[in-house]
């Protein structure tokens, strides 16, 4: 388990004293996918080489397995960091060796035997699906197969956790999927904590289980995917999960009333609930705005409906639509 508590690292520029991590606490689950998502500038890099204590916090602790990692002298912190293995969004392969050389390089520093690393080294190629690629040079591959070698070099000492820095931002996305793929993969099989730091949405609902969203060196929420994504609380995790409702979202004017609804993993959301409203009890709604998505087989989301100014209507249709399973219904002025 990795807890992290009371975070803050603050440095010192030509401008004056940036605090980048503020109070940071979080408790990461072994065998987590465990998603840190926010806009460029967020604190997310900064937050990730601080659990390997490539950053060293200005105050607060990281503790992995009950070892406080900011107590621990340099050759007690190297032995610790061979369980913390990290991938990045340049991959930071040697170019000059192949690939089972760059495999073979952290074994080597362990000081393993030459033989059994690179039998290591082919079993990793193995599991990340480039058996045939251990004579070919970085510059042979594309991304994707780039990005295969690094995990498998962050592999080769058996680590407990996994970060990743951005690791899919420099792939298009059916690579990146096949990546995300790869290293769910691993998580199930070998049973890696994993760390993943992105700015992507798409990233964070395909692979994680519980994510945090930092603004401004701040997690502002936190909590499992479907529930943050499907209701996001804070302003910050709002512009990043319906960027569309940024500014003016709920429709203004006189005689209009709108009601948010809220697919937290419902089924109503793929069946065509405001055309079967109108069915049964005769009240129709216009749709300003609608945004579902798919995590996991249920739906999440929200959708906003304008309706006239009656208190009846109003009433008779947040009843109607509340009886559906899953789904949150709310009369709203802003969002």
């Amino acid at each position: 388990m990795i807890e992290i508590r009371d975070l803050t690292k603050t440095f010192q520029t030509a401008d004056g004293r940036v605090e980048a991590l503020k109070n940071i606490n979080l408790t990461i689950q072994d065998k987590d996918i465990y998603g840190v998502i926010g806009m460029s500038g967020a604190g997310k890099s900064t937050l990730v080489r601080c659990v390997n204590m490539l950053e060293r916090p200005t105050s607060g602790t990281v503790v992995i397995d009950g070892q406080d990692m900011g107590s621990l002298g340099p050759a007690a912190l190297r032995e610790a960091r061979r369980g913390i293995t990290m991938i990045f969004q340049n991959f930071n392969l040697l170019m000059q060796r192949n690939c089972l050389s760059n495999i073979r390089f952290p074994l080597k520093l362990a000081g393993v035997k030459k033989e059994e690393a690179e039998r290591r080294a082919m079993e990793l190629l193995e599991l990340v699906g480039l058996p045939d690629k251990a004579k070919a040079y970085p510059a042979q591959l594309s991304g994707g197969q780039q990005q295969r070698i690094a995990i498998a070099r962050a592999l080769a000492t058996d680590p407990k956790i996994l970060l990743c820095d951005e690791a899919t931002s420099a792939l298009d996305p059916k690579t990146t999927h096949s990546i995300l793929e790869l290293i769910q993969d691993i998580n199930r099989r070998l049973g890696i904590t994993v760390i993943v730091i992105t700015h992507q949405m798409s990233v964070v609902e395909e692979i994680c289980n519980r994510v945090a969203i930092l603004d401004g060196g701040e997690v502002v929420e936190e909590g499992e995917v479907a529930s943050v994504f499907s209701r996001p609380r804070s302003a910050a995790a709002r512009r990043m999960v319906f960027p569309e409702l940024e500014g003016d979202a709920v429709p203004k004017g006189a005689g209009v009333r709108t009601i948010q609804i809220v697919y937290r993993g419902a089924v109503a959301a793929m069946e065509p609930t405001i055309t079967q409203m109108a069915i049964d009890e005769h009240i129709t709604a216009n749709i300003a705005y609608a945004s579902t998505r798919a995590i996991g087989e249920k739906a999440y989301g929200t959708m906003l409906l304008t309706f006239p100014d009656d208190d009846e209507t109003v009433r008779r249709a947040m009843a109607y639509l509340g009886r559906k399973e899953d789904v949150t219904v709310e009369e709203v002025s802003h969002v």
